[in-house]
């Protein structure tokens, strides 16, 4: 076996956990894959020979890599915080999908992925590097180009402000199911009143249309909103909800679960629905394979 063959085995070993590592800074699968297929023209550009630990050299190159993709994100001025979600990771609703729990695991759920979206670019990566993977100061301040002190203030700092956001801790998946399925059976009846019960007072609700809905609003707070909206669009799409899990939390696809109409992502805490996300993106919900 010749060594570029070995190189690419070694490589495909590691991918999974790459993977993982790219979606967490950037929230994208498809740009994660981006981030990986560079990752492994640099290593074939590499002298191999010389690398010590692949694992670590790879993680840092793609931590490079997501590094400078992020910032390319902040010079574009993409659309603002409540417009945009990450891209869901769907699996099935019993948890039988090894790759999809696999991917979900470490705190990736997609109420912290929002959250990580208002850091700059160098808190995110030093926050996923040394908070999620347990990388070493001194390797996060080589993927960032500064020092450790340095990479330790940006890491504090993310979490603090990560800690800030108050993000609920979330029911266990039998209760989460329970209230989802009780939001269902309200909003295919339209009814107001269950809607209220089950919904928290300040919930938020977020949609993600891409560019085919503008009209739509992107961000709505508190329970009547949220249950009137759900009642003026919603009421017809909940017969096609079909039940998964969407970054390791209860979700629904609505519609084919190839070519879904809709991911939605729940956030249950305290017997209510406190946060609801519905990505309607093809481009974010069209699985690859």
């Amino acid at each position: 076996m010749d060594e570029r063959t070995l190189l690419t085995e070694a490589f495909e070993e590691n991918r999974p956990y790459l993977r993982g590592v790219a979606y967490r800074m950037l929230g994208s699968m498809v740009d994660a894959d981006d981030a990986l297929q560079e990752a492994w023209l640099r290593l074939d550009r590499s002298a191999s020979d010389r690398i010590d630990d692949l694992r670590s050299w790879l993680t840092t190159v793609v931590g490079r890599i997501c590094l400078d993709m992020l910032r390319r994100r902040k010079v574009r001025e993409q659309e603002p915080l409540d417009g945009w979600l990450p891209e869901p990771i769907v699996s099935d609703a019993d948890g039988s999908d090894p790759e999809g729990v696999a991917m979900v695991a470490d705190t990736v759920g997609l109420a912290l992925l929002v959250v990580m979206e208002q850091l700059s670019p160098a808190e995110r990566v030093a926050f996923v590097l040394h908070d999620v993977f347990a990388m070493p100061f001194d390797e996060v301040a080589d993927v960032l180009g500064r020092s450790p002190d340095a990479s330790r203030q940006l890491a504090s700092r993310a979490r603090r402000r990560v800690q800030g956001a108050t993000l609920r801790e979330e029911a266990d998946p039998r209760e989460q199911r329970r209230v989802v399925d009780a939001f269902l059976a309200a909003s295919r009846q339209g009814n107001l009143a269950m809607l209220l019960e089950v919904l928290d007072p300040e919930v938020v609700f977020r949609t993600d249309m891409g560019a085919t809905h503008p009209e739509v609003p992107t961000l709505i707070s508190g329970a009547r909103a949220v249950a009137e909206q759900v009642l003026t669009r919603g009421t017809p799409l909940a017969g096609l909800a079909q039940p998964v899990l969407v970054n390791g939390s209860a979700g629904v696809v609505v519609g084919d679960r190839e070519a879904p109409i809709a991911v939605v992502h729940f956030v249950v805490s305290g017997g209510r629905i406190v946060e609801i996300d519905l990505i309607a993106d093809p481009a974010k919900t069209i699985p690859r394979h």
